[in-house]
């Protein structure tokens, strides 16, 4: 961490007064596999509380969450847990594709970031947001930015006037190679300006 940020820091004037600020993230930690796959789903377009909520329901209900119980629950069950009915499609499909072994979680410590995008991508529902959360939390890898993530453009738009995506893009090359650590400093940043940490 104390790399990641005395490099930023010293390439990034706005990223050095935010840290001074507001002191430093906390660098979150999610298991790897198949649940915290299904609770990203859960997060898409909801806050972060919601899904939280949603996804503590279905452990409290199935009592664990595991492809061949989301692949065996009822919509109904699902949808009493809170699930949307176009989120329960995402779910299936990926406890679908995770007990036919099209996406093997297990083996993702040994496969390269691009591999491990052109499987999830084949997820109903899953996008880019998705999978850069899962390599973020799940798989700690260090250089992604989410740029697809409302807080991220936001707060990219408040602080460094940028319009669109290629300027976006454009600020976050200065961060290379370590977006994945900015992208917790602007989240941090975010959450304490609207106090929600």
């Amino acid at each position: 961490m104390q790399q990641a940020i005395t490099f930023l820091s010293s390439k990034d004037e706005i990223l050095k007064n935010i840290l001074e600020k507001f002191g430093n993230p906390i660098i979150q930690k999610r298991q790897e596999g198949f649940a915290s796959m299904c609770h990203i789903i859960l997060e898409q377009q909801v806050s972060i509380a919601s899904a939280k909520a949603c996804y503590i329901k279905i452990e409290n209900y199935f009592r664990s969450i595991s492809p061949e119980i989301i692949i065996n629950a009822s919509n109904e069950e699902l949808r009493n847990c809170g699930v949307s009915r176009q989120k329960i499609i995402y779910l299936k499909d990926l406890a679908s594709k995770v007990i036919s072994k099209e996406i093997d979680f297990d083996t993702y410590a040994t496969k390269s970031e691009e591999q491990i995008r052109k499987e999830l991508i084949t997820i109903k529902g899953v996008g880019n947001w998705s999978i850069e959360v899962y390599l973020m939390f799940c798989l700690q890898s260090s250089d992604i930015i989410p740029l697809g993530d409302i807080a991220i453009k936001n707060t990219l738009k408040e602080l460094y006037n940028c319009q669109t995506y290629e300027e976006m893009e454009q600020v976050s090359n200065h961060w290379k190679p370590y977006r994945t650590f900015a992208s917790f400093v602007i989240w941090h940043y975010y959450l304490k300006k609207r106090g929600k940490i």
